[in-house]
């Protein structure tokens, strides 16, 4: 059985643990590779020659950077289909799915190949008497991201284009559960032209990230996972004098009104809930039935519930795969087990569900559950998994107070044809990326990604102008040059007073 190992200064690297962890094919629910999973001293070895490359990268011109970034945005469309295959073996997810998110985190890298606009700084002439001043932006140094298994290829991408682009240099911790495309995309990087050690990969669990979170040598630490160990990725990182980009969990709403097309809104709620087996921040987990909306779109969502084609992300015309583990797999089954029991409507369950020649997979279908209420655990937890709940609410006002009392703000999403409600729904819920029948909310790379509350720790939200705000640090430069001959008087005053 094939081990995946690390990559560390532009090739592939055993590390000194001889701890590894297995990889499933979740499809299947059997075993395909063991990754290695790094120590303290293998996470050093990296910090180390991202270190070195540092040097020289971070004084590499910026047409330099921008040309790999072309380069490696290239290769990204030419394997997209090779890395989708990767993805999908070790996710679950289809092979669609899986070309989806490269598409998005490859608009990231489209972003970076443009920072020579976005890093022009500004010159103000004669402030002063013969003095001016202008400002700049650097690289820190040796930053590092720590990714979730369920965008193994696109959360990544969010991250480590906009650094390197910036002239860092990046060490990527990925989910152990599918580890081979941040080797994959490690490869591509280097036939880009990338130099070794400006991009480096290390497999591993806690230990690593801990070496991570509390290396000297490491300048910031960007997160996307559960809000508990983003808050622990927070204080951990803050405590040793790194920037944290930490976001967390999520509980969406989808808001539906009655003068909504109904059809429409299940349509588009169903891809939200059901996408990538619901293993998403920005999944929709709740719809929100206002009024005489409820019973109608819980008969819709009933029947397009029903009609999702669940099996082997690598079969066409699968829409949902299986989900990642088979502990995810129990867990999600449980969850609707629990909400039958506290008062919740089974109308469509997902459990049991067994796939011709997969049986051993971990497969469930949607469910969809009607009559819950903000007390019932599968309203209260994030389940990660594809289950849609429903809540009834009297008025697009109730609808608001239920989003603005639960503790995540990630994303949100209206169904109306009212440009009113649509305006008010906006400008008082109390959530960072809202949609307006656009269900799934992720904005454009050249927005940055982030929610309100718990689901973002701290204030730097991901990619777009934030990215780079985070990635960089500025420098303002006040500069006179007298003539040679010129007597200039030196005085107590500030310069901007004469």
């Amino acid at each position: 059985m094939k081990t995946i190992e690390h990559w560390i200064n532009g090739s592939p690297t055993a590390g000194t643990s001889p701890e590894t962890a297995p990889v499933f094919n979740p499809a299947t629910g059997q075993e395909q590779a063991r990754v290695a999973l790094a120590s303290a001293v293998d996470v050093d070895t990296a910090v180390t020659a991202a270190t070195a490359a540092f040097e020289t990268w971070s004084e590499s011109s910026l047409t330099q950077r921008t040309q790999v970034m072309f380069a490696f945005r290239q290769l990204l469309v030419e394997h997209e289909e090779e890395l989708g295959r990767i993805i999908s073996a070790e996710h679950g997810k289809t092979v669609d799915d899986a070309r989806g998110e490269i598409t998005r985190g490859r608009e990231v890298v489209e972003f970076a190949c443009g920072l020579g606009d976005v890093l022009k700084g500004s010159f103000s002439d004669q402030v002063s008497r013969g003095v001016d001043v202008h400002n700049f932006r650097q690289p820190l140094g040796v930053v590092a991201g720590i990714t979730p298994f369920n965008f193994p290829a696109m959360v990544p991408l969010w991250m480590h284009p906009i650094a390197i682009a910036t002239g860092n240099t990046f060490i990527l911790k990925p989910s152990e559960r599918d580890p081979s495309a941040a080797n994959f995309v490690a490869g591509l990087y280097k036939r880009a032209g990338l130099p070794d050690g400006v991009f480096n990969v290390v497999h591993g669990g806690k230990e690593a990230v801990d070496a991570i979170l509390t290396h000297s040598g490491v300048e910031a630490v960007s997160f996307v996972g559960s809000t508990p160990i983003a808050r622990y990725v927070h204080e951990t990182a803050t405590a040793h004098g790194k920037r944290v980009q930490a976001l967390g969990g999520a509980k969406n709403h989808a808001v539906v009104l009655p003068d909504a097309d109904l059809e429409f809104a299940a349509n588009h709620i169903t891809a939200g809930a059901y996408g990538s087996a619901g293993e998403r921040c920005m999944a929709v987990s709740v719809a929100v039935a206002v009024g005489a909306a409820a019973d109608d779109l819980v008969e819709i969502l009933e029947r397009k519930a029903g009609e999702v084609k669940v099996g082997p992300g690598d079969v066409p015309g699968i829409e949902m795969g299986p989900l990642v583990t088979k502990a995810s797999q129990e867990r999600i089954e449980n969850a609707v087990g629990t909400a039958a029991t506290q008062g919740a409507t089974v109308v469509v369950d997902g459990r049991g569900l067994k796939i011709d020649g997969h049986e051993s997979g971990f497969f469930t279908g949607p469910s969809l559950l009607d009559h819950v209420t903000t007390e019932m655990d599968a309203y209260k937890e994030e389940l990660f998994g594809p289950v849609l709940a429903v809540v009834r609410v009297d008025s697009l006002d109730e609808a608001i107070g239920v989003i603005n009392a639960n503790p995540y703000g990630n994303g949100t999403a209206l169904f109306t044809g009212s440009g009113e409600a649509a305006r008010r729904f906006q400008r008082n819920v109390k959530v960072g990326m809202i949609g307006v029948n656009v269900p799934v909310p992720v904005p454009m790379s050249y927005y940055s990604f982030g929610g309100w509350k718990d689901s973002l720790i701290g204030d730097s939200p991901i990619h777009g102008p934030e990215g780079i705000r985070f990635y960089t640090r500025p420098k303002v430069v006040t500069t006179r040059w007298p003539q040679p001959k010129q007597q200039v008087t030196a005085g107590f005053n500030f310069p901007t007073s004469s």
